[in-house]
């Protein structure tokens, strides 16, 4: 029986900025499977982003292949890349002067689909993350909170009925519980429609939490991939340092509630 192909594929990939002189990813190989929830950690510089950027086409690899669902992302065009694959951004990046019904219908608009139908499938979709359309379908950007407008633009990604999705620190701006309710909730429609998910975090301890494996980036470089429990015994000093924090936050966390008891 064969090994299905991944749903997302790095190989051998390259990628520099500025002339040549900013080297932001180095001979980078990764596999995505379907369905697989997974997480990309490391720190500021570490090329997270620019991995992630390219499985949509937003930049593009000086070497190596990016394919998407078997297919070389350089052999698509990139505008029906880009709409075919949800994307959401940690601002959440709505358009100030569209509703919430708007922004969330606005894919499915450029690719055709009805007036009425893209209504409905925005109603659909609110009612899936959380808010009442009723409520919400009218309202502008400004008029939202930073967690209402994060679940708008999970909206968003979801409303053409994309396979992947790709998410660029999408909880790192909002308050410790908002983040934890939209991170827990985000999980569950990922299983739900059964998505393939890469998320891009600085947090390990979210990243435990939520992917199925952890991709771990440093100096562009990939260092380590593995299950959050492979990676728990890793001898990499790098992912070490990585998983010092949650263990330090875990062991204090224990003294406190031991104390309080």
């Amino acid at each position: 029986m064969s090994t299905p192909s991944p749903t997302i594929r790095y190989a051998h990939v390259d990628k520099s900025f500025d002339g040549g002189r900013v080297q932001a990813l180095r001979d980078v190989s990764l596999d995505i499977a379907e369905r697989e929830f997974r997480c990309i950690v490391g720190g500021s510089g570490s090329g997270k982003t620019t991995l992630l950027r390219l499985a949509n086409r937003l930049i593009d690899a000086d070497n190596g292949v990016v394919s998407v669902a078997g297919e070389d992302v350089c052999s698509v065009d990139p505008i029906r890349l880009r709409r075919s694959v949800g994307y959401v951004f940690q601002s959440a990046a709505l358009f100030p002067h569209m509703t919430v019904a708007g922004n969330i219908g606005i894919t499915p608009s450029l690719l055709g689909v009805a007036p009425k139908e893209t209504a409905e499938r925005a109603d659909e979709l609110l009612t899936l993350v959380r808010l009442d359309a009723t409520r919400y379908r009218d309202r502008y950007p400004h008029e939202l909170s930073g967690g209402e407008k994060q679940r708008t633009a999970v909206a968003r990604a979801l409303a053409a009925k994309p396979r992947i999705v790709l998410m660029d620190e999408p909880f790192g701006a909002l308050d410790p519980l908002t983040r934890d309710a939209l991170a827990d909730d985000y999980h569950a429609l990922h299983d739900e429609l059964k998505l393939t998910t890469v998320m891009i975090t600085h947090d390990m301890t979210e990243a435990i939490v939520l992917a199925d494996r952890i991709a771990v980036m440093q100096a562009g470089t990939m260092v380590e991939e593995g299950t959050p429990s492979a990676l728990a015994v890793s001898r990499n000093d790098y992912v070490g340092e990585l998983l010092r924090t949650p263990r330090r936050q875990t062991q204090r966390l224990n003294a406190v509630l031991k104390d309080a008891s």
